[in-house]
């Protein structure tokens, strides 16, 4: 029973061998866990930076096709991306960039530059033949070497505007990664070779920039570049508008790319601007002289009582005040206040006010009797005469804080005050920054300031005021100084000595010629726009020795200082 049991009962079978997964041989599996072991020691191992990550994955044997296939892609991104910066046409190609488009490129490269070096040596090369064979890579429109090599420099410039802002270590890792990808050492070279060459035809300095960044959007390459080409077409167009500075430059400024990169409303704005000329010639304030246009004396007077408006319409009616004094004479203007009659009075009589007198002390009735006490007249105002040098700093400080066009603004003002309301006074312009000279008051509005000058040569300029304003013999002289700084240059001879610290010697050598203006009578009024402790210092020097004045005044109130002043110091009441 039990033997019979014991063979009905299934036993145990040896395993049967599975085909469709067969179990790895064991030193097969060992030697593929060690291998993948190395791999990702490899990974770890990998270089902290972009372009050293992708020079180590380039020699990395990848156990996964799937991931070599996409490293593969990514890199021809990142070729796309750097070499179509360049060569515009490569954008679309170069994904699929076989071995025979790359020697089109390198034989594309070194025509270039062959090209290049013949116009550089004062050849004629063969542009149309050139572009006949290697069009592809440029985009449609250039039509000329010229318009080549531009654009080119300006796809160079853009490269270098992004790597000028970026921080030293960025800069140095995408340099480093662009070397990377430009694994061919030939076209490296010839690239090389085409920087060199373009840059000698047309330098990239005037396309470059350094853009500064904030905030936490990252930006890819691409994104990079474009936003590097728009705010060099910003960069390009503020250029041409800056130098627009007649019509004929304004016509030339790209209005589609005002209307593009401003919108419509600055292209509006554009083309009023190019009409303006027009009326203006119509008006009679401007007119052509030539290839240029010139302002007429009416233009000039109407600046200069622009200037004049916008000063005195922030100043109340009687703002001006008056300067008393028991000076007694005869002559000056009659104004419409009245005084008893004293010896010596010009005999300007008020007779209403005379006859009431009277009547008030003796009553109504006829005749009318007078006493010298009843007598009223009409006092009168002196108007003094008067020389005036109007001294202005053209030194950096004062553009880079903002003063020179309040400086300029003024000048026009008292220029136009001075021949409406006080056409016996002599008004002369000194300009000073390392030298002084003198500038014709009609030529204020054309004055532009010079970049280049430095030094505020205080010396100089007094002496020059000193020289003209010894024309004139008689009557009241003043020099009015406006300025943001100290004296920090002085002639020795004829030659301007400069120096920022001030030396002691060019402070010594303008206080000598406060002392001769002094002599001479010459009141020196300065008008400070900045408070700094040098300035301050120098010129309490001045007054001590001058008797002048001193204003501080923000560049906005300047006109109302200096105006209101030499009203005020024009009128003496007299009698």
């Amino acid at each position: 029973m039990s033997g019979d049991g014991r063979r009905g009962a299934s036993s145990p079978r040896p395993p049967t061998p599975d085909t469709h997964h067969p179990s790895p041989d064991p030193r097969l599996r060992k030697a593929l866990e060690k291998l993948a072991r190395q791999r990702l020691e490899q990974l770890d191992q990998l270089p902290p930076d972009m372009a050293g990550q992708i020079k180590a994955l380039s020699d990395y044997d990848f156990m996964d096709q799937d991931a070599r296939q996409q490293f593969e892609d990514l890199l021809k991104m990142l070729q796309q991306q750097i070499l179509g910066n360049q060569f515009e046409g490569l954008k679309q190609s170069i994904q699929s960039l076989t071995p025979q488009d790359l020697q089109r490129l390198r034989e594309m490269v070194r025509d270039l530059n062959r090209m290049l070096q013949e116009k550089a040596q004062g050849g004629n090369p063969d542009f149309q033949g050139f572009m006949q064979k290697h069009g592809q890579f440029f985009p449609p429109g250039i039509n000329s070497l010229e318009e080549l090599v531009e654009h080119l420099q300006r796809r160079a410039a853009q490269m270098q505007s992004l790597l000028n802002s970026l921080t030293p270590e960025m800069r140095q890792s995408l340099q480093d990664m662009m070397n990377s990808l430009l694994k061919d050492d030939r076209l490296k070279w010839d690239l090389m070779q085409l920087a060199a060459n373009l840059e000698r035809l047309m330098p990239t300095r005037q396309f470059q920039g350094r853009y500064p960044f904030r905030g936490d959007e990252s930006l890819t390459l691409e994104e990079a570049m474009k936003l590097m080409d728009r705010l060099q077409e910003l960069g390009q167009l503020e250029k041409q508008l800056r130098q627009a500075r007649d019509a004929d430059a304004l016509a030339d400024v790209d209005a589609e790319k005002v209307r593009g990169l401003l919108g419509d409303e600055a292209a509006e704005q554009l083309e009023r601007l190019r009409q303006l000329t027009k009326l203006l010639e119509d008006a009679g304030y401007l007119q052509r002289k030539g290839d240029t246009l010139q302002l007429t004396a009416k233009g000039i007077r109407r600046i200069g009582q622009k200037a004049l408006q916008d000063i005195f319409s922030k100043l109340k009616k009687d703002a001006f005040g008056k300067h008393e004094t028991d000076f007694r004479g005869t002559g000056g203007e009659r104004v419409d206040e009245t005084k008893a009659y004293e010896f010596g009075d010009p005999f300007h009589l008020d007779v209403q006010e005379t006859l009431m007198n009277s009547l008030v002390r003796e009553g109504a009735g006829t005749p009318v009797k007078l006493q010298p006490e009843d007598f009223a007249v009409y006092r009168t105002q002196q108007m003094t005469e008067s020389s005036i040098v109007l001294r202005i700093d053209m030194s950096r400080s004062m553009i880079l804080r903002g003063c020179f066009v309040a400086a300029k603004k003024v000048a026009l003002a008292l220029n136009s005050l001075i021949k409406s309301q006080y056409p016996n006074d002599n008004l002369y312009v000194v300009m000073f920054a390392e030298y002084a000279r003198e500038l014709r008051p009609e030529a204020l509005p054309e004055l532009a300031w010079d970049e280049d000058v430095y030094g505020t040569n205080m010396q100089h300029g007094l002496m020059l005021s000193r020289h003209l304003l010894g024309r004139h013999k008689g009557g009241t002289k003043q020099v009015i100084v406006i300025t943001d700084g100290e004296p920090t240059a002085h002639l020795e001879g004829e030659v301007a000595h400069f120096s920022y610290p001030p030396t002691a010697r060019t402070l010594i050598e303008t206080l000598k010629e406060v002392e001769r203006c002094t002599r001479e009578r010459i009141v020196i009024n300065t008008f400070m726009l900045e408070q700094s402790r040098q300035l301050v210092a120098f010129v309490n020097q001045l007054t001590r020795i001058n008797k002048g004045r001193a204003f501080f005044a923000t560049p906005e109130r300047l006109g109302e200082y200096v105006l209101v002043d030499y009203v005020s110091s024009k009128r003496k009441r007299i009698a």
